[in-house]
């Protein structure tokens, strides 16, 4: 199979889908493997690195997208690389789709068979490709906020840690999952006060047994989510229904309770976010207000810290990637329940039941277009 790997055009995006690393696994299963050059100069990958690995180096996108038989990225096609598309071909990076329906119709319409990295699942029931980037989100969340909350951006001017007479940031994490746990560790390590918000019992009681006394853990009521919200410097939000769009949990109004120049960092936001005052934002321009509420809305956090999350990102999907090459889609997702749950359109189909509730489209069931392909 030819392996195509395009370089990210999303601005400020400096992650690859396909290290080095993997490129030589699928050249020695006998794949060719085509990365633009450039691709992976932003994760510190060269030109060399790729043809030390025994991949093919090409100068353009349109060759890689008219030539392989499986699309290999880190980000969602962006609207000029949805038009290159072709009828059978593999599309396999993270989609998030719920949100976004120009998307959603673009690769309907293009025929290709798309895989989303943010769907996969395990046999725990978790998420094995969203699981390193939701680390990595999760830990640069409390960094950006903290940054965020300075003076010089119109924030609060509060250090996270305070100092000897001057008490901590007040930090609410709403969602106890990798993004959540992730972040109140990094904030409570930076010496911020944290309370995490989520509906699992049985979460919250394992946050408090490995974590002990390092943050408190809230039952996320409406009514606490407001308490807490309205004692907090920085709010990040953590919440995820799977393919799905993100639940609004705090709206407008609830903005006028909060701190004057109080941080929201929305980790959400690929999935449409869960503040309702929440729009995409880029690296370049990440913060703007609202009500007197600084918002950090950034689509590819993961993307500031390139060379990490890509290297994280690449032992993920590597196996599942060599799959596909090897087995063709179809084999490989009748071998693999977990990938087939990645599995978001085929030929003109939808197949990813949150997607079409949040978007209006009807779905064909996976399992039955894997049976009829």
């Amino acid at each position: 199979m030819k392996i195509g790997c395009p370089t990210e055009i999303k601005p400020q995006e400096f992650r690859v889908g396909v290290t080095p690393s993997a490129a030589q696994e699928a050249a020695a299963h006998g794949h060719t493997v085509l990365i633009q050059t450039g691709a992976g100069s932003g994760a510190g990958f060269e030109d060399a690195d790729y043809i030390a690995a025994g991949a093919r180096i090409v100068d353009t996108a349109d060759e890689i997208f008219a030539t392989a038989d499986m699309i290999v990225k880190v980000k969602e096609p962006q609207k000029g690389e949805r038009k290159m598309l072709q009828e059978g071909q593999i599309l396999f990076t993270y989609l998030h789709l719920a949100p976004d329906p120009a998307q959603t119709h673009d690769l309907i319409a293009s025929g290709a068979t798309c895989i989303a990295y943010e769907t996969v699942t395990d046999s725990n029931g978790g998420l094995p490709l969203l699981a390193p980037m939701s680390e990595v989100a999760g830990k640069l969340a409390p960094q950006v906020g903290a940054w965020t909350l300075q003076k010089a951006n119109g924030g609060r001017g509060v250090l996270m840690g305070g100092v000897p007479g001057v008490g901590p940031t007040q930090v609410a994490v709403i969602g106890g999952g990798v993004v959540g746990t992730h972040a109140a560790r990094v904030a409570a390590g930076m010496g911020a006060e944290v309370t995490v918000l989520d509906r699992s019992l049985a979460r919250m009681r394992y946050l408090d047994d490995a974590f002990g006394p390092s943050f408190r853990t809230r039952y996320a009521s409406k009514s606490n989510i407001q308490e807490m919200i309205a004692l907090a410097d920085m709010v990040v939000g953590a919440v995820l229904v799977p393919g799905a769009a993100a639940p609004k949990l705090v709206r407008r109004a609830d903005l006028k309770h909060m701190k004057t120049g109080a941080a929201l960092v929305d980790v959400a936001i690929d999935q449409g976010g869960c503040f309702e005052t929440s729009r995409a934002t880029t690296h370049e321009d990440p913060i703007y207000d609202v009500d007197g509420i600084l918002h950090y809305c950034v689509a590819n956090m993961p993307g500031a810290v390139a060379r990490t999350s890509t290297i994280a990102l690449g032992n993920a999907t590597m196996p599942f990637m060599l799959a596909l090459a090897d087995k063709g889609w179809k084999q490989a997702c009748i071998d693999d329940p977990h990938l087939l749950a990645g599995l978001n359109v085929h030929a003109g189909q939808l197949t990813y039941a949150a997607v079409g509730n949040a978007l209006g489209i009807d779905v064909t069931d996976a399992q039955s277009v894997l049976q009829a392909a």
